[in-house]
This record gives C-alpha cells, sequence and structure tokens, in this order.
C-alpha cells in the first residue's frame, strides 16, 4: 500500500508526435495530420512533465491543486487531502459524535455493509491530512503517514505548496524517504511560505543519514523532529557540526527532537561539541537512546564553565584583534592621533570633547562598543578632569575585555569597570529576541538594535571568560533551557555531574544581578527511567533545585495558591 500512490499512477503512454493513430489507419511522420496534433497529448507522461507549455497555475487550495496536478501527470489513483480528524473530547455529547462520518466523509457510511470491502479499509487508505486556520480555514500543517513519497509527489509538492500562505509545519511519518527524496525536499522549502518553522521526519531512516542538511547554515527551520530514525553515534556527529563548529553555527533551530535513536557515548559527545558554541537551541530531547556515563558527563561538561581548547583560544584571540581593528577604524581619530595634539591648547581639546559627546551618545543607540569611546577620550581629556579619569580607568581595568562589552546594555556597562576578565553575565540583549514567535531565536539581536558586528557580538567565544592556572574556561552555554535524557543508561556517576550542572546555575542565577535580563540556564531536567534509582539522595536534590526554575511548576503553584485563597 505504501507505493499505492506511484504503482497505479502512470495512465497509458500518449502516442508519439511523429505517428497518430485514427480508425486504424496511421499517419506516417511529417504528414500534416500529424503536424496538427495538439501538444498537449505529451501531458499525461509524468517524466515529461518540465516540457508541459501549458503550465497550471495553482490556487492556493491544496486539495484542488493536488487533484489537478496529479490528473496532469497522468495518476489515475492518488491520495486525496482531507481534514486532520481530532479525538473528540469526553465532555461533548455523543451526538456530535456520531455526525461526524456524515459530515466527514460519506463512504464512511457503508462501513457496515458486508458488500463493500473497500469502505471497511478507508481509514487505511493514503492521505494528505491537513489542519486549517479557524478564521479563513487556510491549511496550517500538513501530515502525511504511512505510504511512500516519491520524487513525482514531492515535484508536485514543489507547485502546489508554495501558494499556501499560512503553511506553519510539515509532518512526514514513514514515508519511505531517501536520501536522494530528501534532497529534494529540502530544495523545496525555501520555496514555501515564511511561516513553515516545524519539519517533522520520523520513521525514516536513511542510508547516508543526511539529516543534517536540514540545519544549513541558510535554513529557517525552527523545530525539527527526528525520532525513531536509526540515528547512530555517526548521524549524531554531522548532527553536532551542524549545530555548530568553530567558524559556523546554526543560528535559527531552537527545538531539537532526537528521540527513539541509535545514539550512545560518542554521539552523546559530538551534540555536545555542537553545544560549545551554539546560543540558539532552546529545547533538546535525547531519550530512549543508548546514552551512559561518559556521554552524560560530556553534556553537563558544556553547562558550566569548561575549558577552551587551543584552537579556540587562538580563534577567540583572532576574533578580538579583528574587533578591535575594526574599533580603531570606526573611531573619529585614533588614541595616539589624540595624544600628540592633547596640548596643543584647552580650547581644541574642549572642541574635541564636545565632538566625541555627539559621538559617544550615537554610539550609545546603536549598541555599539562602548569601549571605543573610552579609548579615544583617553588621550584627548586631560587627567584633571574626573569624567576623563574614570573613562581611563574603565579603559585600563576592560582592557582584556572590550570586545566583550559590546554585548552589555548601557545601564550594566559601568559595572564591568569593577571586575577583571571574570564577568558573571552573558549577553543580556539576548533577551530581547524576536518577539514574533513563541522562544524565538535568544541568542539573535535585532536588527533595530543592532546595526553594527551583529555577528561577532554573538560569537560565544567573546563571551565572559575566566582564567585559571593559565588555562581560559568559558562560562557554559545557559541558552539551553529543557534537556530530555528520559530512559538512557546513566548511573549515579552521570547524575553526580548534572546535580553539579543545577547548583552551579541556580547559584549563577542567585549571584548575578542581570541573570533575569539573560540566559539562566536549564529550566527543565529529566534524568527519571535510567540506571539509577528514583530514591537515590542525589536525584531527589537534583529535583529539589530544579522545581523552583520550572515554569510549569510554578504556573501550577500560583493556581493552587490562588484556589486556596478564593475558598
Amino acid at each position: 500500500m505504501s507505493g499505492e500512490a506511484s504503482a497505479q499512477g502512470a495512465s497509458p503512454r500518449a502516442p508519439r508526435p511523429g505517428i497518430q493513430k485514427s480508425s486504424g489507419t496511421v499517419t506516417k511522420k511529417g504528414d500534416r495530420a500529424a503536424k496538427e496534433k495538439p501538444p498537449i497529448v505529451l501531458l499525461p507522461v509524468g517524466e515529461e512533465e518540465p516540457k508541459n507549455p501549458e503550465e497550471y497555475q495553482c490556487t492556493g487550495s491544496l486539495e484542488t491543486d493536488f487533484a489537478e496536478l496529479c490528473t496532469r501527470l497522468g495518476y489515475s489513483d492518488f491520495p486525496k487531502v482531507v481534514t486532520r480528524p481530532r479525538p473528540h473530547p469526553t465532555f461533548l455529547p455523543s451526538s456530535s459524535v456520531s455526525e461526524k462520518p456524515i459530515v466527514d466523509d460519506q463512504r464512511l457510511s457503508g462501513s457496515c455493509s458486508l458488500n463493500s470491502m473497500e469502505s471497511k479499509y478507508v481509514f487505511f487508505r493514503p492521505t494528505i491530512q491537513v489542519e486549517l486556520e479557524p478564521e479563513d480555514k487556510t491549511v496550517k500543517e500538513i501530515y502525511i503517514r504511512g505510504w511512500k513519497v516519491e520524487e513525482r509527489i514531492l515535484g508536485i509538492f514543489a507547485k502546489c505548496l508554495p501558494p499556501l500562505s499560512q503553511l506553519q509545519a510539515i509532518n512526514f511519518w514513514k514515508v519511505g524517504l531517501t536520501d536522494k527524496t530528501l534532497a529534494t525536499f529540502i530544495a523545496l522549502l525555501p520555496l514555501c511560505s515564511s511561516t513553515l518553522r516545524k519539519v517533522s521526519l520520523e520513521g525514516n531512516p536513511l542510508p547516508e543519514q543526511s539529516y543534517h542538511k536540514l540545519m544549513g547554515l541558510d535554513s529557517t527551520i525552527m523545530h525539527l523532529s527526528l525520532r525513531n530514525n536509526n540515528i547512530d553515534d555517526y548521524g549524531a556527529k554531522l548532527l553536532g557540526q551542524a549545530l555548530s563548529t568553530l567558524h559556523t553555527c546554526n543560528r535559527t533551530l531552537v527545538s531539537l527532537n532526537l528521540g527513539f535513536n541509535h545514539i550512545g557515548d560518542e554521539g552523546a559527545g559530538y551534540i555536545a561539541d555542537g553545544l560549545r558554541l551554539n546560543r540558539s537551541l532552546l529545547w533538546l530531547s535525547l531519550a530512549h537512546n543508548r546514552i551512559e556515563d561518559k556521554g552524560g558527563l560530556k553534556l553537563a561538561e558544556v553547562l558550566q564553565p569548561f575549558e577552551l581548547t587551543h584552537t579556540e583560544v587562538v580563534e577567540r584571540r583572532r576574533l578580538l584583534l579583528g574587533k578591535g581593528a575594526q574599533e580603531h577604524l570606526r573611531s573619529p581619530s585614533s588614541s595616539r592621533h589624540g595624544e600628540s595634539k592633547a596640548g596643543h591648547g584647552e580650547s581644541k581639546a574642549e572642541r574635541e570633547r564636545n565632538q566625541l559627546v555627539g559621538v559617544s551618545s550615537v554610539a550609545l543607540i546603536d549598541k555599539t562598543d562602548k569601549t571605543q569611546t573610552a579609548k579615544t577620550l583617553k588621550g584627548l581629556i586631560k587627567k584633571k578632569e574626573k569624567a576623563g579619569e574614570v573613562v581611563k580607568k574603565e579603559e585600563k581595568s576592560g582592557s582584556g575585555q572590550s570586545p566583550i562589552q559590546g554585548n552589555l546594555k548601557k545601564e550594566d556597562a559601568t559595572k564591568t569597570s569593577k571586575g577583571k576578565v571574570t564577568i558573571p553575565e552573558q549577553k543580556p540583549s539576548r533577551g530581547k529576541g524576536q518577539k514574533t514567535g513563541s522562544k524565538e531565536k535568544r541568542s539573535i539581536l535585532l536588527e533595530s538594535e543592532l546595526i553594527v558586528e551583529a555577528t561577532e557580538m554573538v560569537n560565544p567565544l567573546l563571551e565572559p571568560v575566566e582564567h585559571r592556572d593559565g588555562k581560559v574556561f568559558l562560562l557554559g552555554n545557559k541558552v539551553l533551557l529543557h534537556l530530555n535524557l528520559l530512559r538512557n543508561r546513566i548511573t549515579e556517576v552521570g547524575l553526580e555531574g548534572f546535580l553539579n550542572v543545577v547548583r552551579y546555575q541556580v547559584q549563577f542565577s542567585k549571584s548575578s544581578k542581570s541573570a533575569a535580563k539573560g540566559p539562566v540556564g536549564l529550566l527543565w531536567l529529566s534524568l527519571a527511567k535510567n540506571n539509577f534509582s528514583p530514591q537515590s539522595p542525589m536525584y531527589i536534590m537534583m529535583q529539589e533545585l530544579m522545581l523552583p526554575r520550572d515554569p510549569i511548576s510554578k504556573a501550577k503553584h500560583r493556581e493552587e495558591e490562588a484556589m486556596a485563597s478564593a475558598t
């Protein structure tokens, strides 16, 4: 049945242009009768669809467009577009349930007939299920389950899906995808509406495990589900590299579901490597995999301060030098040039100071680096002016972190002068993510807030660091809010690592005044059904620490308090 759409789709091949059959006679090539034959006879041949001179203009109605395009390709039997059935709430009257078969599909009324075998199995026939917007009945989500989606069907989708202006999600469950058809599917995604943000490909194991191509740098997918695809450590490596590498990073993906796969310790390590420099992923599920303590500890490591590798340190220094050079070019006059002219009279220094005040105000509006002004003021304002002294102190104390200070808000800029390289603050401007979506990319700044150096300001290597014994430590990934490790093989050894993570993040939230303005770390962590007792003291302690952070439990607690106060 999975190949029904394609097996029954081919209609008899049309006559060739050079030969025409008419009432038992054959007109040979070159005769006028053959030349007058309209070329539309080639339309039913699916292989010659690109040569079709008459392009069908889609109407925006998926049911109409899909049926018409399938007919033109020669399909005699093809899946129907139907509204996705929903279970009825238990509190609804039984009369409404009894009316549904009449409304949805008249063929279901004959399911009780002993003479009709087809009607008994109408539920299992291939369909394209859609969810509609309640207001204008436009297609919002598409669900295809249990039948093979071939190359020609994807070609039809490439024509009839782009006109769906409100399409938000595409769900393929066990549709027999191959690496080739996946590439075709990825190619049609940019043609769809910009509202398309969710893709679910479950139960579609691929030999080459090329799912990472869905997470390319130009991808707009925000929610990706790859459950039950037999993804192993090799596939996890490709996915981890798609999350982030030293020079590339996915900045759109918000949630990733890798449950019910074959990912082990090595694969979990690759995913953890991808989380080191990724600052967009908020939700990650690795439930029902084969992760043991080694892989669990690798995941826990990146959620707290971790040591940068030598390559990462070198790249960080390169970014710092590049940022400093750009600041120097943007400056109205270099510090050295200002020092040489600082003693040429009080009036000239005063005029330049007034000019720089204007430049400083513009820089603050654009949220560029505040230390740029400090460097410029250094040689132009005399030491006897207290304002100049403050600026110089800020520059001197923050010289090792000037590129990072550009990530701080205006009101927090002066606080950084009190600290050294270690600053317990991570880009509070991340909290101002795009307002149009739920949990939008927290690490992507609005264009109105930042015009210059957007890429550098979100680079995790320019985040605050700690120096210990000559080593550089990044403060960890605090953007990830949800981590699901249900039903793996983690023992109390790995549990202790996650307990240390929770302790650190809770302490960080309490000690950092700006934690509420920026990422605060995990709000939900599941380690249930692993290889340790639910009565483990460490597990109970971790749950107690996480309970006040869980927004769902907070909401329930508020509801209980409201009900108690009402009574």
